[in-house]
C-alpha cells in the first residue's frame, strides 16, 4: 500500500463502519410497522406519518451538519449524531404512542442517523483524499451503509419475534453508541492543503457557493433525479414488508428481502463507484433510475411468491443506494470538495422530501384502498422522469485514469 493510501483508507474504513450502523438502524424501521400497530392500537398511517417525518428530518439535518463539518470538522457532528440516535431509539418504547413516536422515531434518531450520514462521511473524506480516488471511496463508504441493511434487518427481525419490539428497539440504540469511537480518525477539519493546490487563488466563501450552486439548472436536475429516489426508497423501506403481508408470506420474507437489498447494493454501490471514474455519472443515474421502472413493472406481473420478493429485492439492491456515488460525485465535479458536505447535504434533503412523501403517502393508499396498487404505478412513473432530469446536466468526460503505481 503507497503512503498516501495508508493515510486516507483509515478514514474511509471508519466512515463506512459508521454509516454501516446508522443505515442499518434507519432501514430496519419498516419491521416495527406490524408489531408497533399491533402492541400501540395505532394505525398504520399515523406510524407512517412518525416515519415519513423522520425521512424529511435525515435529510434536513444534512447540509446543517454538512455545514458544521465542514467549518469545523466532522468528529463533533458525529458523536452527537450518535448521541441522538441512541436516545431516540432507547426511549421509543416508553413513548409509545402517535407524539410518541414522532419525537423519538421522527425527530431524536432522525436527526442523528443523519449527523453520521451520506453528505458527512462523504464530505470529510472527499476533502482528505486525491480527486482521482473519491469515486471509489464514496462507493466504499456506500457500500457500507448497504451492509447494514444486510446485516441489521434479520437481526431485527429475529429480535423482535423472540423478544418483542421494545426489545430490538434497545439492542439498536446500544449499537448507534457504538459509533462514538468511529468519530476519531475523522475529528479534525480536513487542511487546507488537502482542498486546493497551494498558488491556486482562495475559493469562494460558503454563502457565495451557494449563490453559485442555486443559479445552475444541473444542481437543480440532480435534486430532481434525487427527489424521486427518496420517493422509491422510503416507500419501499417503510412499506415492503406490509406488502410482502398482505400477499399471506410471513415476516421471516420481509427480513430476508431488505437483507437481500442490502447485500446486492454492495455490488451495486461499489461497481457505481468503480464505474463512476470510468464514464459519465449522469449516464449511470439516469440508467439505474430507468432500471427501477422496469423492475416495478416485472414486479407487478409477477405472481406473489417468497421467490418473487427476493428476485425483486436483489434487482433493486442493485440500484437501492448506489445513486449516492455518482450523485455526490456530480456535486463534487459541479462546484468541488470543498463544501461537498453542504451542497451534497441539499441533494439529500430533497431526497429526504420525496422520502417523507413515499413514507406517509404509502400509508394513506394502504388505508383508503387497501393495497399499494397507484403507489406502484406513481413509482414507476417516477423513476423515468428521473432518469430523463439526470439527461442534461453538464458533465465533462472522466479523465484517462493514472497507470497503478
Amino acid at each position: 500500500m503507497s503512503p498516501a493510501a495508508a493515510r486516507y483508507w483509515p478514514l474511509v474504513l471508519a466512515a463506512t463502519a459508521t454509516l454501516m450502523v446508522t443505515m442499518g438502524v434507519r432501514q430496519s424501521l419498516g419491521l416495527f410497522v406490524a408489531p408497533l400497530g399491533r402492541d400501540t392500537g395505532l394505525g398504520v398511517a399515523e406510524i407512517s406519518f412518525a416515519l415519513a417525518v423522520g425521512q424529511f428530518v435525515w435529510g434536513a439535518v444534512q447540509p446543517v451538519f454538512g455545514a458544521i463539518a465542514d467549518q469545523r470538522g466532522p468528529g463533533r457532528v458525529l458523536v452527537a449524531g450518535g448521541v441522538l440516535l441512541a436516545a431516540g431509539m432507547a426511549l421509543a418504547p416508553a413513548l409509545p404512542t402517535a407524539w410518541g413516536l414522532l419525537l423519538t422515531l421522527g425527530l431524536l434518531s432522525a436527526a442523528g442517523a443523519g449527523a453520521g450520514s451520506f453528505s458527512i462521511l462523504i464530505g470529510a473524506t472527499a476533502q482528505r483524499i486525491p480527486g482521482e480516488r473519491r469515486s471509489m471511496a464514496a462507493g466504499v463508504i456506500n457500500a457500507g451503509g448497504s451492509f447494514g441493511q444486510f446485516l441489521f434487518a434479520p437481526l431485527v427481525q429475529a429480535a423482535i419475534a423472540l423478544a418483542g419490539w421494545a426489545v430490538a428497539m434497545w439492542a439498536l440504540a446500544a449499537a448507534a453508541l457504538a459509533t462514538l469511537p468511529l468519530a476519531w480518525p475523522l475529528r479534525r477539519r480536513a487542511p487546507a492543503a488537502a482542498e486546493a493546490p497551494a498558488q491556486a487563488p482562495a475559493g469562494p466563501a460558503l454563502g457565495e457557493q451557494l449563490r453559485i450552486a442555486v443559479r445552475d439548472r444541473s444542481y437543480w436536475m440532480l435534486h430532481a433525479g434525487f427527489f424521486t429516489c427518496g420517493v422509491h426508497i422510503a416507500f419501499l423501506v417503510t412499506h415492503l414488508p406490509t406488502e410482502i403481508a398482505l400477499c399471506g408470506l410471513p415476516a421471516s420474507v420481509s427480513a430476508l428481502s431488505l437483507a437481500l437489498i442490502g447485500l446486492f447494493n454492495v455490488a451495486g454501490s461499489l461497481g457505481a463507484g468503480w464505474l463512476g471514474q470510468r464514464v459519465r455519472m449522469k449516464y449511470l443515474l439516469a440508467a439505474m433510475y430507468a432500471s427501477r421502472a422496469l423492475l416495478v413493472a416485472l414486479y407487478l406481473v409477477s405472481p406473489p411468491t417468497p421467490l418473487t420478493f427476493y428476485a425483486f429485492a436483489a434487482g433493486l439492491g442493485l440500484t437501492w443506494l448506489a445513486t449516492v456515488p455518482p450523485t455526490a460525485g456530480l456535486v463534487g465535479k459541479l462546484f468541488g470538495p470543498r463544501y461537498l458536505g453542504t451542497l451534497f447535504g441539499l441533494t439529500l434533503l430533497s431526497h429526504q422530501l420525496g422520502g417523507f412523501f413515499g413514507a406517509w403517502v404509502g400509508g394513506l393508499v394502504l388505508e383508503r384502498f387497501g393495497g399499494y396498487a397507484w403507489m406502484w404505478y406513481a413509482d414507476m412513473a417516477l423513476a423515468l422522469l428521473a432518469a430523463a432530469a439526470n439527461l442534461p446536466i453538464r458533465e465533462a468526460r472522466p479523465l484517462a485514469q493514472p497507470a497503478a503505481a
